[in-house]
């Protein structure tokens, strides 16, 4: 549709990473998931979220993931739909604040080990999971942030839950290296972003959606569902408010806390954009949705 395909443009921007390529490979990744979503006769969401930066000033998770999962959950539950995040100890602070500062203070979170996870979710009757921007596990079975560096320690191999049970497996990233990413021709990473080759996730979605900055993606996917499903729309659409966006940010940078994955500090940016910036691409997407 062409409303989605509007949305996926807006959320496919280049912020400085090189991803033209990426996003390429993987255009209709949009329409793709939120119609997965949209047309699913049972839907139990679990998503994957929680990106560590190590050299963060303090060491936290990152902004972007967290703070876009919190706006998505809260146009979906708006929707009536049943929810539950993972992440593991050292991203865990900053997903349960940012989902209490959107009113989700009673969204589980459930904690590594992977395998309590895994027996927790199919308990749930999960249906689709939704990796938002979490580092994934390259070829050589490590994860790797940006920088090529080893994140193991502080980084649980959320991909064996993510490809766990017997859920429809969805996934966004910005970089190359997050879950999901395994769905992209190693070479297209190799040949885009810095340490391509080294970084590339091996973990392969069902479907893939690509953005600029990955909490922009799960905007995308608030705006395509209220194209798709007119019965959720007002629910999804109030979800995509700058206000709440700004509620959201704020508690989790100072309570999580959390940091900027690109500056490493801890501010109101994500990605090294300033939150203005976020906040006329939340308005033009919502804008795009009709």
């Amino acid at each position: 549709m062409h409303r989605i395909a509007a949305i996926e443009a807006l959320i496919q921007e280049e912020v400085g990473r090189n991803i033209q390529a990426m996003c390429a490979a993987a255009t209709g990744g949009l329409q793709a998931v939120a119609s997965v979503l949209a047309e699913a006769p049972t839907l139990r969401l679990g998503v994957i979220t929680g990106f560590y930066v190590p050299r963060g000033t303090p060491p936290a998770a990152e902004t972007d993931g967290p703070v876009g999962v919190a706006l998505l959950l809260r146009g979906l539950r708006a929707a009536g739909v049943a929810c539950r995040v993972a992440t593991d100890p050292p991203c865990a602070a900053a997903c349960t604040v940012a989902l209490a500062a959107a009113g989700l203070g009673d969204v589980p979170v459930d904690q590594a080990p992977v395998a309590d996870i895994v027996a927790t979710w199919r308990a749930a009757g999960i249906t689709h999971v939704l990796s938002v921007e979490r580092c994934g596990l390259a070829a050589d079975g490590v994860p790797r942030n940006l920088r090529g560096e080893d994140v193991s320690p502080m980084t649980a191999p959320l991909d064996r839950l993510f490809l766990a049970g017997p859920w429809a497996r969805l996934a966004i990233g910005d970089g190359g290296n997050e879950i999901g990413m395994g769905s992209l021709p190693a070479a297209v990473i190799a040949a885009s972003v810095q340490n391509g080759g080294r970084i590339a996730c091996r973990t392969a979605a069902e479907h893939l959606i690509v953005a600029g900055v990955s909490n922009w993606g799960a905007w995308g996917v608030l705006a395509a569902l209220a194209v798709l499903r007119p019965d959720w729309r007002a629910g999804l659409l109030a979800a995509l408010d700058p206000a709440l966006d700004a509620v959201i940010m704020q508690a989790t940078v100072f309570d999580g806390p959390a940091v900027d994955g690109v500056t490493t500090l801890q501010a109101m940016t994500v990605d090294g954009l300033p939150v203005a910036r976020h906040h006329a691409k939340l308005e033009a997407i919502r804008a795009a949705a009709g």
